[in-house]
């Protein structure tokens, strides 16, 4: 059975707002989004997300537009975890699951629904194919993701990156509802 959800964040870090149209199916997931932001300079983001079984990355397509540039990203994930942008190989990201799109929350959707972190006790470490944003460059990223308890329907999940730590709430959708310091969801 498919589902579909429309879900907005204010995005604080960037000073913008970012829109995504989510489709859950049976451990799967496709969304296409848009986000505007001010910071690190004024740009437009349209995206493209397509999962497989369990919440693994297919296809993550991203346009960034700036006053002074139009980048355009093809990022893929094979059977066999490799990963190509634009058609040639990432570097240091071959076996990860996840891609995780800079600014924006619903890239941590997958790891979280995989593993069902906002509902069930556990600690899991993923190496992600990060992406900056505007820039479009791909690198890996050393992520965890920790289930702090339950809320009515979704959880609380601590995320960690190198220095970086924050506590998410999820709705029970696996959605990012408050990612304190990056984005809130628009209710």
């Amino acid at each position: 059975m498919v589902t579909s959800h429309a879900v907005t964040w204010e995005v604080l870090e960037s000073r913008g707002y970012e829109t995504a149209w989510v489709e859950f199916g049976d451990g799967s997931l496709r969304a296409r989004g848009r986000a505007v932001g001010a910071v690190p300079e004024p740009y437009w983001i349209s995206y493209e997300l397509e999962t497989g079984a369990g919440f693994v990355t297919r296809r993550l397509a991203v346009t960034a537009e700036t006053e002074s540039s139009t980048r355009t990203l093809d990022l893929r994930r094979d059977d066999a975890g490799r990963w190509t942008a634009d058609g040639e190989p990432v570097p240091g990201v071959g076996g990860a699951l996840d891609c995780d799109l800079g600014l924006c929350p619903l890239t941590n959707t997958m790891p979280v629904l995989r593993h069902d972190l906002h509902r069930a006790p556990g600690e899991r470490e993923f190496l992600m194919a990060w992406v900056s944003v505007p820039g479009l460059v791909v690198r890996p990223s050393q992520q965890t993701y920790t289930h702090l308890g339950r809320t009515d329907g979704g959880g609380h999940v601590r995320f960690t990156s190198g220095e970086f730590r924050s506590d998410l709430e999820f709705d029970a959708n696996g959605c990012v509802v408050d990612y304190p310091g990056l984005a809130t969801r628009l209710r």
